[in-house]
Formats: C-alpha cells, structure tokens, sequence
C-alpha cells in the first residue's frame, strides 16, 4: 500500500465518522458497543502496570496456547476500538502482536516481528493507545517499513507497510520492547500527558 493510498484511506475514515490515532480509533459508538469497549479496556493492562516497561521474550512454542492467545488479543482488540494489540497489554511477555488498519481486512498477528527496512521521511501524527486511556500525542515516526517475524503457525512472515500500517507496527513492536508512546514524543506533550494520566484528587 502506497503512502498516497494510506492518507487516502485515513480521509475516507475521518469521512465515515472515525480515525486512527495509534491504536486507537475514534468513532461513534451504540451502547452495547460503548459496553463491550469498557469491558475490553478493563482486560487490557493500563499505566502504572510494570508489565508495559518490561521487554518480551522471543516466542518459541507455536501451540494451541498461542493460538487461543491470538483469538483472545484479536477479540479484545476489536471490542476496544482499537487498530493493535500487543501481548504485554494483557499481561504476557511474549513478542507478539496483532493489528488491523481496516474494517474490511482480517487482523494479522505477527510473532517475533522484526523491522528490517524504515524508510520515507519521518512524519510526525498524533497516536492514543489502549494502556494510556486519555492520551493523544504527536509521535514522529518513518512512513514505510518491512516487517518480518513469522505468523500464528510459526511460517515466516514479511509485510511491506506503509501510512496508517507502518506507523500501528513501529507502536506495537514500541510495547514489545517496554517502550510507550510518552516515551516517543516532545517535552511538552509528554508532560501534559503524564498530568492527564495522573490520578486526580477527590474532593468529600
């Protein structure tokens, strides 16, 4: 996918009620969807938890485990409103990570995933992610990359991605490693961030 088809298919969201901030996708929802959402978030380790600093392991058992592992990652996703996914959002250090940019392709899950290639100007976009509820910063990011890693089975994998694609890879792989969004982006924007994140006192 070019960079012109993935701003393309970014305007044509923002047309049909939505968009993508990392992992994010911002659109209407009924209650039953709002429900489901808040139910998946509730699964998904949030700030604070040490888990999300912790580097992944490498992935070597391609099981049943791993497999329900996947459907369970796909499903949270999805009920999350969210693009990507990775392990150590639910609480398993394993480097694995599942994404879907649009509404009309099946998600992918990528184990073991590896850039090989960045290249195109480093663009910077504002990303969310389900583990910072609240947050949105701008993060700076190439606009292309090759992935390889190996899917569910253990079968090599090699994904040419650029846009909307390339910039979900770099965040997934970015929570692989313990790394978050607050981590990526200026001064500025990261301490109106943690100011956000940060609990707020109540008042009796």
């Amino acid at each position: 996918m070019s960079e012109q088809q993935a701003e393309t298919l970014e305007e044509q969201d923002e047309l049909d009620g939505h968009d993508e901030h990392g992992q994010v996708v911002d659109r209407e929802l009924d209650a039953e969807a709002e429900l489901r959402r808040r139910v998946a978030i509730a699964q998904i380790r949030q700030w604070g938890d040490p888990v999300l600093r912790l580097r992944a392991h490498e992935v070597t058992s391609f099981d049943d485990d791993l497999a329900r592992l996947v459907e369970r990652m796909t499903d949270l996703m999805s009920d999350a409103s969210g693009v990507g996914l990775a392990a150590p959002q639910v609480g398993i250090l394993r480097r694995l990570f599942v994404f879907q940019t649009k509404d009309d392709e099946e998600p992918i899950a990528v184990v073991n995933p590896v850039i090989v290639e960045a290249g195109g100007e480093a663009e910077p976009d504002d990303e969310g992610c389900l583990s910072l509820q609240g947050v949105l910063v701008p993060v700076e990011r190439p606009t292309t990359v090759t992935l390889e890693g190996q899917d569910v089975t253990g079968a090599a994998l090699r994904l040419e991605l650029a846009g909307l694609g390339a910039r979900v890879v770099q965040h997934e792989l970015d929570h692989l490693d313990g790394v978050l969004i607050i981590d990526r982006t200026d001064r500025e924007s990261r301490r109106g961030a943690l100011k956000a994140l940060r609990p707020q006192p109540t008042l009796d």
